[in-house]
């Protein structure tokens, strides 16, 4: 399932293109009774979330942007909601962040699903499906491998995932890898959604923290994993994220030249 047919099972046009690649611009309830209304008609949907880090490497990798054509995205984060002000004149209407977003998606799910895990280290996603099974009862989870493994290992991996045929398959290989990785191994044969998650199985199992509540409240919290893991990050925020409203107000310049000259 691509956008388009996601756009037409939320109901109404509500995509909103950032960089080039188009976002679902709906409320946290409605992307959650999308999610759920897809699992239960099995229709087989690819998710990821976008943020001002993976909308500058899909400008710099065309595999990774032509891969997202063939994503469902949900909006992640302060950059993408500048972005949306900036060239849609309001914000989204709300941060589907996957770190929140999927823990309360499947909570709220009251069908039992069976739900696969890949990716971290084994120790942080036998963690993370412990905390999961703890606050979504309803659920069977299970943790196909970690995210350390061989090209040569991928066939037997995959295998289990078809034989398991779980109905929510998360993926947490940092991007781009993780997009890929869906993209190039997984169809409706292994699963009915594929979510990339990122580091959601290291937040889950507690190894990284999460920024207090307050932090989260007032869209900071990029700035407390930056104070945290500095090393690995700092490029990603003091680099990226000027460099991605850069390219944003490029985008809303490069559409109003296009527009007038449409006038003319």
């Amino acid at each position: 399932m691509n956008m388009h047919a996601a756009r037409a099972a939320s109901g109404r046009d509500t995509l909103r293109t950032i960089l080039g690649i188009p976002v679902l611009a709906i409320r946290w309830d409605e992307a959650m009774a999308l999610l759920t209304r897809l699992t239960r008609e099995r229709r087989f949907t690819k998710v990821t979330f976008l943020n001002a880090h993976n909308a500058n490497m899909a400008c710099t990798d065309p595999v990774f942007a032509e891969a997202l054509d063939d994503f469902l995205i949900l909006p992640d984060g302060i950059g993408v909601d500048l972005a949306a002000k900036v060239l849609y004149g309001s914000p989204f209407p709300d941060n589907l962040n996957g770190t929140d977003f999927v823990p309360a998606f499947l909570q709220a799910s009251t069908r039992p699903l069976t739900v696969a895990l890949l990716g971290a280290t084994r120790v942080n996603a036998e963690a993370a499906s412990k905390k999961l099974a703890a606050i979504a009862v309803q659920h069977r989870f299970v943790v196909i491998h970690d995210g350390f493994f061989s090209a040569a290992q991928e066939p037997e991996i995959v295998e289990r995932i078809a034989t398991l045929r779980p109905d929510v398959l998360l993926v947490a290989m940092g991007v781009p890898r993780q997009e890929l990785w869906i993209a190039r191994h997984i169809d409706a044969r292994h699963c009915t959604l594929p979510i990339a998650v990122g580091a959601l199985l290291d937040f889950l199992s507690g190894a990284v923290p999460r920024a207090p509540v307050w932090m989260r409240q007032l869209r900071l919290e990029w700035l407390f994993r930056l104070a945290v893991e500095p090393g690995r990050l700092w490029r990603r925020y003091v680099v990226g994220n000027p460099l991605f409203l850069l390219r944003v107000v490029r985008q809303k310049f490069s559409r109003a030249s296009e527009a007038a000259g449409d006038i003319h």
